[in-house]
């Protein structure tokens, strides 16, 4: 209200005032975001059509689009190595392969230059970081898809090097599901390979199943609570990168009588390979991120045989 000429404030103008002042705030960030999402929408609509265009330019030159492999490399011994996988390699095909930081060292290719071949003059690596931040993963494998496809609608045939199995928790299913849902139309290949654990299985003499034994195979990371709770139906439990968990795996071990039946494996097929039978040494150590531990569990309580298997 105007007293004086001079305006005067009571408490409920200025709770309206307050209020117009963030709605209008609110309205600007809005527009912010409506502008951020149409650009981006147009940036991948017109990433599409680029995409579309050299599609239709292939297809009317009757160029062939490359094709993209995935080639299992086996967990560190290049003597590991299928034969297919070989082939592979050695197709005349552009290797890529995965480092965790731009300019970082790749544990894939240093298993294909261990066994003898020779690094072709096109190689590029792809950076995937060890992060939890699903969107700035999100980011890092779209830029790798993209730089896959520029090659694969050059009519290169392109291989991404993979520690391992390239089946099992692998960063090439990142790769090969971002690059379909770019393009359904590319062809992939997935070579199989030799895992860590069959590897590290072999090394140890120790058989994972027999029989209609049961097999549990996870990350550690799940925590000690769920591999507790699987011992009750599982003959075998293979437990993957350990590292963060160690201490308490062994505690829980312990409480179940199997530190007799368990074996720690580091770097299994490596040079620097390290096995240890006596965990409870392990207490406090730090471990390489490329450990697991194999577990036979003896006591568990199997059902009668139904079929060759058995009941739960």
């Amino acid at each position: 209200m105007k007293i004086g000429g001079v305006y005067q404030f009571t408490g409920k103008n200025i709770a309206v005032r307050i209020q117009v002042k963030y709605a209008i705030k609110r309205q600007i960030e809005m527009h912010k975001i409506e502008m951020h999402q149409h650009e981006r929408s147009q940036s991948e609509r017109s990433r599409n059509e680029h995409k579309q265009n050299k599609r239709t330019k292939l297809e009317k030159t009757g160029a062939r689009t490359g094709k993209l492999t995935g080639v299992s490399l086996g967990p560190g011994d290049p003597g590991l190595i299928t034969r297919r996988g070989w082939d592979a390699l050695g197709s005349g095909a552009v290797w890529t392969y995965p480092v965790r930081k731009k300019g970082g060292q790749s544990f894939a290719l240093d298993i294909a230059l261990r066994a003898g071949l020779a690094l072709p003059q096109e190689h590029i690596p792809l950076t995937f970081p060890m992060t939890h931040d699903s969107e700035k993963l999100a980011r890092y494998w779209l830029l790798a898809a993209e730089t896959v496809l520029q090659l694969l609608y050059l009519g290169r045939d392109v291989v991404f090097l993979v520690e391992g199995d390239a089946s099992t928790f692998s960063t090439w299913n990142h790769l090969a599901r971002t690059v379909r849902a770019l393009d359904q139309q590319v062809e992939l290949e997935t070579i199989a390979g030799v895992s860590s654990y069959l590897a590290a299985a072999a090394q140890l003499q120790t058989p994972l199943a027999d029989v209609d034994d049961t097999v549990a195979i996870l990350p550690a990371a799940y925590g000690v609570e769920a591999v507790e709770r699987l011992l009750p139906e599982f003959d075998t439990l293979v437990l993957l990168k350990v590292k963060p968990l160690l201490d308490e795996l062994i505690d829980m071990l312990t409480r179940h009588d199997l530190l007799p039946h368990s074996c720690f494996v580091e770097k299994t097929g490596t040079a620097d390979e390290r096995v240890v039978r006596d965990i409870v040494s392990l207490r406090g150590q730090k471990v390489n991120y490329l450990s697991l531990l194999l577990v036979r569990n003896p006591h568990r309580q199997k059902g009668e045989r139904m079929r060759g298997c058995r009941k739960k």
